[in-house]
């Protein structure tokens, strides 16, 4: 099988076609795998994949990541987490609910897991209820950026480290939501600011809305500096916005991608099904923690 793609943007992304990733073989994988390391984002239309379909895809990336295996009861089946604000009885979530504030979080720009003892390779995300206006995601290329930025920007971070907190995004929505029990589980979390595709050797700035420090630096003027960093990865050059249809997959690669929803009528409901799969040794994870 062989794959067909289509620039996204001029600066990375494709749409691909020719495959059918409820059906996918490991020869498949291999083209898929080989597009995602070079483009960084894929986008796939008019798939047909269930939850099972879904997790078998992302476990030919890797490990399956799973935030809430703590809270799990015995003998509960792992479920495929939601992206929505559709409540169980149908209903959606008000503007000042607190999970609703939690999805407003996510229109931070972002990495996945940052915060993570073991950080993200992708999110395979997955159209199933989508609204009429509003709701797209975007991705920032933050391997383009960091290609083209001055020398003088590049400089005051290349070789630095940069400290992530789960609860730092969301005390930037509201405090209530910041102290929540799943925003406080893990300890902060130090990775490189810039590292490097084992595949192709290309770099990358690793910075999100969960990043609250820059290491050996106090917190204003590290704030000023991610600030300044994120506006520039996330100038429109660097940007693919994506207006969802029911059956389009995204899959992006988090050491090389931000990304964040965008709002919308939030008496619409919504729903995106979203797995992340934790980084593995090969995909550059031992590197990272050799290097801070």
């Amino acid at each position: 099988m062989t794959l067909t793609t289509r620039p996204l943007t001029e600066c990375f992304g494709v749409e691909t076609t020719g495959l059918d990733l409820s059906q996918i073989d490991e020869s498949g994988y291999a083209e898929l795998r080989a597009a995602f390391e070079e483009h960084s984002a894929l986008l796939l239309r008019n798939q047909t994949l269930d939850d099972d379909a879904h997790m078998r895809l992302a476990n030919m990336f890797g490990t399956i990541e799973d935030r809430y295996a703590d809270e799990r009861k015995e003998g509960e089946a792992y479920k495929v987490p939601e992206v929505t604000n559709i409540r169980e009885d149908g209903s959606v979530t008000g503007d000042m609910d607190l999970h609703t504030l939690n999805l407003k979080a996510n229109m931070l720009w972002h990495i996945d897991s940052t915060f993570l003892p073991v950080p993200a390779l992708t999110n395979i995300l997955i159209a199933r209820v989508v609204t009429e206006t509003g709701g797209q995601t975007e991705l920032a290329s933050s391997r383009a950026a960091w290609a083209e930025m001055p020398a003088n920007l590049r400089e005051q971070i290349r070789n630095k480290a940069l400290w992530h907190r789960y609860s730092h995004s969301r005390a930037r929505i509201s405090p209530e939501l910041a102290a929540l029990p799943m925003f406080n589980k893990w300890p902060d979390q130090c990775w490189p600011a810039v590292i490097k595709n084992p595949v192709n050797g290309r770099e990358a700035l690793y910075i999100a809305s969960h990043t609250f420090r820059i290491d050996g630096e106090d917190q204003v003027s590290s704030a000023t500096l991610i600030d300044e960093l994120t506006s520039f990865i996330t100038q429109p050059r660097y940007v693919y916005s994506h207006k969802w249809q029911p059956g389009d997959v995204l899959i992006w690669d988090q050491r090389a991608v931000l990304h964040r929803a965008t709002p919308w009528n939030y008496d619409e409901p919504r729903k995106l099904s979203s797995l992340c799969v934790s980084l593995g040794a090969q995909d550059g994870l031992d590197a990272m923690r050799e290097s801070v």
